[in-house]
This record gives structure tokens, C-alpha cells and sequence, in this order.
């Protein structure tokens, strides 16, 4: 058995994102250079909106990163400032494991809100509401987030299992058991829901373990 390999990947070009149903910007976002993505309303089919990183196939690992989300100018009130990762993403967008933040819901009022503040989905066979209604709070947990604040994740990922930590917290917030495409693999790419806008760090750990290049 390798040791885990581990590298620095730095976004430093679009050119390096294959860029589906979202416009992107390089920008400065509080004091840290950032991707910034939009939702693109000009969609004709069911692929979701994400930006896909060039280079970044794996199947097991470790992904570290910071991201952050607030709901977009002239949102509705149903808008969350959705912002995650997706993973073992397929070359064009249409199949891929993610796991999301709903900043806003972090220090709602309401505790139901609260405990939809992080999110795992399967697209696209298992959106979040199929989830929610089947598997009741299964897929989806409590975390304290900061709508537009800079916030740490990890992800780890092995087989089917695949565990979401934030700001850099020992134990994780949300363990999914059950990854919906089995032992796959893939690309990375950054998620945005609707309604969003959203910022990336231009820096990402990649952790990839044995037999994962």
C-alpha cells in the first residue's frame, strides 16, 4: 500500500473550469483571492450548475478547502445562499455526490431551519427533496454558518462513505453511509444552488488515497 499523495491545486485561470449553467469570475472576496459564481438562468436541461476543476480526477480522499454564500440581489425569501462541493463528478455535469451549505439556515430563529444547514445530494437521481421526504433528516444536519463569511470544510471520502466537517471541526457534521453512485469516480467541482451567490477559494487540497491518483 502508497502513501496518500497530496497536492495544492490553485485556480489561478478560467480556462481551467468547464463551466455548466453558471457565469464565473476571478475576484478578491474579503481579503482572499476567490472564483465567483452565478447561477446562469438559461437552462434547457437537467444538468445542475457547477464549474467543473480540469485535473482533479479521483475516487478516495480528502478535499479541504473554504467556500462561502448568501442569498444573490433580489432573491426570495426562500433563497439560502446554497454553496457546496461536488465530487466523483462525470466529464459533462450529469451525474456526481455533493454535499452543500445553507448559510442562512445556520442561525435561523426556527430550529427546523437550523437543521437543514448542511446538505448531501446525488444528482440526478436523488435530489435534496427526494432525500428530505424518503430518509427524514438523514441526509441533512445542524452546523453553525455565517451567511457570506468564509467557512473551512473537509470532506472525506472512501467506498460509499463520504463525511462533510466544518471549520475545522473534529468530528463531522453530516455522515452519509450510503453514497447514492457506489465506488465511483471523478472530477471536482464547485456547486451553486439557486438563488445564490457564491465564493470559492481559489486554493483546494486534494488528498487522494492509495490506488486514487
Amino acid at each position: 500500500m502508497t502513501d496518500p499523495v497530496r497536492r495544492t491545486i490553485r485556480i489561478t485561470s478560467l480556462r481551467q473550469l468547464s463551466l455548466v449553467h453558471v457565469e464565473a469570475a476571478l475576484v478578491t472576496y474579503r481579503g482572499r483571492p476567490a472564483v465567483r459564481l452565478l447561477e446562469s438562468y438559461e437552462k434547457e436541461d437537467d444538468l445542475q450548475p457547477i464549474a467543473i476543476i480540469a485535473g482533479t480526477e479521483f475516487s478516495d480522499g480528502i478535499i479541504e478547502t473554504a467556500i462561502a454564500g448568501l442569498p444573490r440581489p433580489g432573491a426570495s425569501d426562500t433563497a439560502r445562499g446554497f454553496v457546496g462541493i461536488a465530487f466523483r463528478v462525470r466529464d459533462d455535469g450529469s451525474r456526481f455526490e455533493a454535499f452543500y451549505l445553507r448559510p442562512t439556515n445556520g442561525r435561523a430563529e426556527d430550529q427546523l431551519r437550523r437543521n437543514h444547514s448542511t446538505q448531501y445530494m446525488s444528482h440526478p437521481e436523488y435530489p435534496w427533496f427526494r432525500l428530505r421526504e424518503e430518509s427524514p433528516g438523514a441526509y441533512e444536519s445542524y452546523t453553525d454558518l455565517v451567511p457570506a463569511e468564509w467557512t473551512s470544510i473537509k470532506i472525506t471520502v472512501r467506498g460509499r462513505q463520504a463525511c462533510l466537517y466544518v471549520n475545522k471541526a473534529d468530528q463531522p457534521c453530516l455522515v452519509v453511509n450510503d453514497l447514492k453512485l457506489g465506488e465511483s469516480r471523478g472530477q471536482l467541482a464547485l456547486w451553486i444552488g439557486s438563488e445564490a451567490e457564491a465564493y470559492y477559494s481559489t486554493r483546494i487540497t486534494l488528498t487522494a488515497e492509495s490506488g486514487s491518483p
